[in-house]
């Protein structure tokens, strides 16, 4: 056996704020073609991107009160953001966000309204832009961020997209993560494909998200609101995505735990769906590398996910079931060539359809 040899040093950078230390990811190679982007809590880039943009522009001035809906880890990116700048920041939190989260925001100088306990997360997800508005007709002088359809959100990737094309040089990419809100993949791709780069981008949904036509179905256990979307996003670029699948809890949960028993990375449901997802694709194309991105760790699942560990599927055992067209889509794993095209549906946000 070869003994192990001691890395060489990298010189530590001293950083102004945690953001700047949080926003870049660990880049860790999973297989040969396989490389995770880990990040502690991904949508910093957005968050600090925009709030820079905006105050650029003059559209937000220091001390101003920002206000959007969330599900999570845009709720603490963007109270981060307000800590660095000196802006207010109120969060109209989804059921899903636990006390851990509640307490860093409110720490933080955020106020917080969380909506109670739901039947659906779609109902979740209205009643938090219902109050949304009630909130702005009572303090207009607030400003929604609207991390869902403001395009500002797609600014921070660029900075990712340099990471990405320093770290990982070459032609061929493929890029698989969660579809979310559509910024975070589609800033990445869009930003890659600008310099020349050909890149394929491998999206991810769950059961029931309207997103990419899914919301016939309905998952009992998903907890993995932030993946999806119960309201059209406008930030969502359809014609970005060359590949959709639809995993269903179970198979992200075998990804998450199946990454933390092969790799000891411990990462949230989208990085479990992405980690799943990857593999299988990278199996069909070993000659292409393959980016999964890890939107954030595995924390806020550590009960309802990781402590069941047992009852993980295994990663290696499941595999998705090919659909041509979306009426054949079925749980608990599809997958379709989308070929970048539009969504049929016209897709209008939510607050600007009532």
């Amino acid at each position: 056996m070869t003994a192990p040899t001691t890395p060489a040093v990298a010189p530590a950078r001293i950083h102004e704020h945690i953001t700047d230390a949080m926003k870049a990811p660990d880049l860790i190679r999973l297989s040969g073609n396989v490389v995770l982007a880990r990040f502690e809590t991904m949508k910093v880039y957005a968050a600090l991107g925009a709030v820079r943009t905006l105050l650029r522009r003059g559209r937000i001035v220091p001390g101003q009160t920002l206000i959007d809906s969330s599900s999570g880890i845009y709720a603490l990116a963007l109270a981060m953001a307000c800590h660095r700048y000196g802006l207010r920041c109120h969060i109209v939190a989804s059921t899903t966000v636990d006390a851990v989260m509640r307490a860093q925001l409110e720490v933080l100088g955020a106020t917080v309204d969380q909506m109670p306990p739901s039947q659906s997360l779609r109902l979740d997800q209205e009643r938090r832009v219902r109050h949304v508005r009630q909130l702005l007709a009572r303090r207009p002088d607030f400003h929604w961020m609207r991390q869902y359809h403001d395009v500002v959100h797609y600014a921070g990737y660029r900075e990712f997209a340099d990471l990405v094309t320093e770290a990982l040089p070459g032609s061929e990419l493929t890029v698989v993560g969660a579809v979310g809100t559509g910024a975070s993949t589609g800033g990445l791709v869009r930003a890659l494909r600008g310099s020349g780069r050909a890149v394929r981008l491998v999206g991810i949904q769950p059961f029931g998200s309207v997103t990419f036509g899914s919301e016939r179905f309905s998952d009992p256990e998903a907890i993995i609101a932030g993946i999806g979307s119960s309201i059209p996003f406008g930030n969502v670029r359809h014609d970005l995505y060359d590949t959709l699948h639809w995993v269903d809890f179970r198979h992200a949960m075998a990804g998450a735990v199946g990454l933390l028993r092969e790799h000891a990375v411990f990462a949230g449901l989208s990085t479990g769906a992405a980690h799943l997802v990857g593999s299988w694709e990278a199996e069909r194309d070993p000659g292409r590398l393959h980016l999964v991105i890890g939107a954030d760790t595995g924390h806020r699942y550590a009960e309802r996910v990781f402590a069941r560990h047992a009852e993980a599927l295994d990663p290696r055992t499941v595999r998705p079931e090919r659909i041509h067209t979306l009426d054949d889509l079925r749980p608990p794993w599809s997958v379709m060539e989308w070929a970048r095209r539009s969504h049929p549906q016209s897709v209008v946000p939510a607050e600007e359809s009532s």
